[in-house]
């Protein structure tokens, strides 16, 4: 089994940094990719610039509250694009609008996940994205 590619799009460090130690432990191999704005995430899934040799992602984790670009105009160019709109995006955001539930559905976004501010509970989480997303769901085939 090919190891997943998945795209973390955030902007807070320490965010950065406990999901990748995290899905580093994972069952499943990943390489994880981060794009820390809106711009940057869009240039990797578009193979842009520096990302001209980017991987399509398996998984896309999103946050809304980014710099450059929100996540929700992200997320709205990724599911409008045919090339794209096939790849799993959650969005993972420390939002509990319900504004944002909608308007993240209503854009086609796979799931919406409040990041917890308890550390054991954000552990949780992103071990139950990764058993869900990357061991039990069959991610659509890569289109390179």
């Amino acid at each position: 089994m090919p190891r997943a590619q998945i795209l973390l799009v955030e902007d807070t460090p320490s965010d950065v940094e406990l999901t990748r130690e995290l899905l580093e432990e994972a069952a499943i191999e990943n390489d994880l990719h981060v794009a820390r704005d809106g711009e940057a995430a869009l240039a990797f899934l578009y193979r842009r610039g520096a990302h001209a040799g980017a991987p399509r992602p398996d998984l896309i984790l999103l946050d809304l509250n980014l710099p450059r670009r929100s996540g929700h105009e992200v997320l709205r160019t990724i599911k409008g694009d045919d090339r794209l709109k096939a790849i799993p995006v959650i969005v993972l955001t420390t939002s509990r609008a319900d504004e944002d539930v909608l308007a993240s559905y209503r854009d086609h976004a796979n799931c919406f996940i409040s990041k917890p501010l308890d550390l054991d509970e954000f552990i949780a989480v992103v071990k139950s994205i990764e058993g869900f997303w990357l061991g039990t769901v069959r991610l659509p085939p890569r289109e390179d």
